[in-house]
């Protein structure tokens, strides 16, 4: 063949009919042409070299037929394109890696039949659930079991040759129906019965209940992985080589038979063969990365929502190490497609279909470490239902209009397993082991946020699968969402006042004195929600009375951490401070009213809208109740930590708990006044005494009563509030209370080494510089609490940003020479402003008096 023509061939085999260069296809389409192509090629290869095994063939490109003498590997391959490129016939049953001749065929103890002929999946054969038979002459699928399998490798290695093994598994692992009925708990017996096959049997001995039952699966996992261990003991490339190509070949063939067959629903054993391929210890090797494992996670991304769920349900029950291992090798794969391929802002890390379909196979393990973890099944917290139920679901509105919007893919997956991650307090796996470093660097976040509004079908979006993103990533999108809001909001001022002919203020515009914030600020909020709570969602824009400054964000960080600072005064009352935990809890016995609570939660829920950090500090427990989680007894460990000691003594005590602790069903309460007082827990439980048999009972009505009920006023304002300005945010679908929590007070780690490493360099300042040098050699000397008034004078706030201090983007500018002048700051741009002072005592001097008594807005 000439070297035109076995091009031809090639390109024959790269571009199959209907897929020709330069045209466009779906590139899942083209991929599994391109396998289909290969999948024939290695069919025409295999007859020319192995034959077909029937010594009467006839077929002349038939290596049984004896018509043409033995081929080299070469030789045979260029002959089995010139064959492809011709449609020449195949022999039936097609070769699939078997021997020339029939001769030394006998039936292995590795499979349920003679292996004298391949395994073969013909259309009629599938229409009849793809069972085989006897009948006739006719052979039956094989499938693998362990011990037949054990058999065949001692018999291998007392042969020493390891071949049968090898064609086996590379039959069995290529075929979908041979894999599925492989490695079951009951094991079938060793001759067909009269009325079927060997597999029909193997289904009547699989009653239907255990086959639809939720919660398991028929795979034998420990025979599986047994096989496993008994196959690479012998570390035989070939054996590998056989596991690696029959998933390369079973892939495309699962992914079809998903979405176009409806194959789980025909039947349930399906799910097997993906434990059975999840299971394969190597299969985080580099060989998988490349084709293989990229295959099947498009196939196993095919499943229906229930097959998810069982799988999920299945996974739960994985060791904390032997699910790791999954994760591990999903997360490396995603890595390596991240690092290996070229993105940018055309070509996006969302078009890459092997890292989406890896992140859809990875929230089945993320579910699985949930249902594994601590889940709470506890009543809701949330007075309001439909506010509830609108916000779990993500906004209420789309920005073009009323539609509701459809559940995330996780969502569904959540509600198909019935539990849902904010009910689970601790996964078996940590939540940070789902997050993806190198994706998160490479993700252009502003396109993804645009997936995940727009709801294509075409196009994926990380944002449905929040569970690999940091919390940096996640806050970023957050950011998108309340500015495109503001602009929304901005955009229907302008038109409303074209329509109307009335002025109206596109921003929330509050003029506020300084000593008097609390009154000024809360004063025009209360008005604002009584009278048009939408304007909430404009842009804040702060005024101090008497101040020239403009706000471009500085002004309104510190307007924020001056209103924080006011309200949790102690002499306001409204919240009662924990020495020990250095954290607010609310005042049931407070004076104030619930609009007060309310307008706190409204400056909560601004500071999140207009991105800003605040220095609150409340317990887990204050974010876990405004995700409408009721407080529980193990909230009290965070919240009031005495309190949580008690109640557990009591549960661990084994003497009488009667006599020794003489408790009743009462709470004695006392107020920041001085004040007494006592609440019965149940009806008449001052006359209830605890006992062993109540004691449990006991703690969950008094966590009840101190967490939830004796503030339920307040906090039920407070919520309100909160949620009057982030209830159309999808704060709740992209972030965990403790995420939450990070969001709202910032990073606890004040890294200013990161800080340096991020810090850029303006009006002739260089890293080298020697001015800057001395600053930072000075700011690393500071104590902690230099270093946070360093931050709240150069950016406004002395919080860390979610992601830590590099995300904080320091700008420091050169300010003209040596002079006396003190340095000054853009706080709305993070602008540092420093003269080039002529020592470093002078700096010294010089920045801690500006850090010190820094108050007040000025014009430069």
């Amino acid at each position: 063949m000439s070297k035109k023509e076995e091009s031809e061939a090639v390109q024959a085999a790269a571009f199959p009919a209907g897929l020709e260069p330069g045209t466009e296809e779906e590139p899942e389409d083209a991929d599994m042409k391109r396998a289909a192509v290969k999948q024939q090629i290695e069919l025409y290869y295999y007859q020319l070299t192995e034959g077909c095994g029937n010594t009467t063939c006839s077929n002349q490109s038939c290596a049984s037929s004896g018509s043409f003498p033995p081929l080299s590997k070469n030789d045979a391959a260029v002959q089995a394109l010139e064959l492809f490129k011709s449609k020449a016939p195949l022999c039936s049953p097609k070769p699939r890696k078997v021997a020339r001749t029939t001769n030394d065929r006998q039936t292995t103890n590795g499979v349920r039949e003679s292996i004298s002929a391949p395994v073969q999946c013909t259309e009629e054969s599938h229409k009849s659930n793809l069972q085989g038979t006897e009948k006739q002459g006719a052979r039956k699928p094989k499938f693998l079991t362990e011990t037949g399998l054990q058999e065949m490798l001692d018999g291998c290695e007392k042969d020493g040759s390891f071949s049968p093994v090898i064609r086996t598994l590379g039959e069995v692992f290529s075929s979908v129906e041979a894999l599925k009925h492989s490695f079951c708990k009951a094991q079938p017996e060793t001759q067909a019965s009269e009325a079927g096959t060997e597999i029909e049997k193997h289904d009547r001995e699989l009653s239907e209940k255990e086959i639809h039952k939720e919660d398991e699966l028929t795979i034998d996992v420990d025979a599986v992985r047994r096989s496993y261990a008994a196959l690479f003991r012998h570390n035989n490339s070939g054996v590998e080589n056989a596991l690696l190509n029959g998933l390369i070949s079973l892939s495309p063939n699962v992914e079809l038979e998903l979405r176009y067959h409806c194959a789980y629903q025909q039947d349930p054993r399906y799910l097997n063969l993906f434990v059975i391929i999840l299971e394969n210890p190597n299969l985080h090797s580099p060989e998988y990365l490349e084709t293989a494992l990229p295959l099947f996670c498009r196939a196993m991304s095919q499943l229906p929502i229930k097959a998810q769920a069982r799988l999920a349900r299945f996974f739960s029950s994985y060791s904390a190490e032997r699910l790791r291992g999954l994760v591990e090798t999903i997360q490396q794969l995603i890595t390596f497609k991240v690092l290996s391929g070229s993105f940018s802002r055309v070509h996006l890390v969302n078009d890459e279909s092997a890292i989406t379909c890896a992140a859809k196979v990875l929230s089945v393990f993320y579910i699985a470490s949930i249902l594994a973890g601590e889940v709470e099944l506890g009543d809701t917290d949330e007075p309001d239902v439909d506010s509830l139920q609108r916000r779990r679901h993500g906004s209420s509105e789309s920005d073009d209009g009323n539609q509701e919007r459809k559940p995330t893919p996780l969502q569904v997956l959540e509600k198909e397993v019935g539990a849902r991650v904010i009910n689970c307090r601790c996964p078996l796996l940590p939540f940070t082991d789902f997050h993806n470093e190198p994706l998160n660097e490479q993700l252009e976040v502003d396109k993804d946020y645009t997936y995940y509004k727009s709801q294509l079908e075409d196009r994926f979006s990380f944002l449905n699968y929040p569970f690999v993103l940091t919390p940096a990533t996640k806050s970023l999108a957050l950011y998108y969402d309340n500015r495109v809001r503001m602009f929304s909001e901005r955009r229907m001022t302008v038109l409303y006042s074209l329509v109307q002919g009335q002025v109206v203020q596109p921003y929330l515009k509050l003029r506020v004195r300084r000593d008097h914030i609390i009154d000024d600020a809360l004063v025009r909020l209360e008005m604002i929600s009584m009278e048009n709570p939408a304007d909430l969602k404009k842009q804040l824009y702060v005024e101090f009375e008497g101040e020239q400054g403009i706000d471009e964000g500085g002004v309104s960080k510190e307007f924020f951490q001056l209103v924080v600072e006011e309200i949790f005064n102690p002499d306001y009352g409204m919240f009662i401070y924990d020495e020990q935990t250095h954290m607010y809890w609310f005042n049931p016995s407070s004076f104030e009213t619930d609009a007060q609570f309310k307008l706190i939660g409204i400056v909560l829920g601004l500071a999140i809208y207009n991105n800003v950090i605040l220095d609150v500090h409340f317990p887990m427990v204050a974010y876990r109740k405004l995700m409408a989680k009721k407080g529980t007894f193990l909230d009290l460990q965070d919240s009031h930590p005495v309190l949580y000691q008690s109640l557990k003594s009591m549960l661990e005590y084994e003497g009488d708990v009667e006599e020794d602790f003489m408790a009743t069903f009462c709470v004695g309460m006392s107020d920041l006044f001085g004040g007494s007082s006592t609440h019965e827990l149940k009806e008449n439980g001052n006359n209830v005494p605890v006992t062993v048999d109540n004691r449990q009972e006991y703690v969950d009505l008094y966590a009840d009563y101190i967490l939830n009920k004796s503030v339920e006023k307040q906090f039920n304002a407070f919520r309100q509030g909160f949620h009057m300005v982030t209830d159309e945010s999808p704060l709740e679908e992209f972030f965990r209370p403790e995420e939450i929590e990070l969001l709202i007070c910032g990073c606890p780690d004040f890294d200013f080494k990161a800080l340096e490493e991020s810090t850029d360099y303006d009006g002739g300042f260089t890293r080298d510089s020697q001015t800057v040098k001395d600053f930072w050699e000075l700011v690393h000397g500071f104590s902690e609490d230099e270093k946070k008034q360093l931050l709240m004078f150069a950016t406004g706030s002395d919080r860390v940003p979610v992601g830590g201090l590099s995300k904080l983007k320091l700008v420091i500018a050169r300010n003209g020479p040596d002079s006396d002048r003190l340095p000054t700051s853009h706080t709305c741009f993070n602008v540092l402003l420093l003269p080039e002072y002529s020592s470093k005592d002078k700096l010294r001097e010089r920045l801690l008096k500006a850090i010190t008594h820094a108050k007040g807005f000025g014009m430069l």
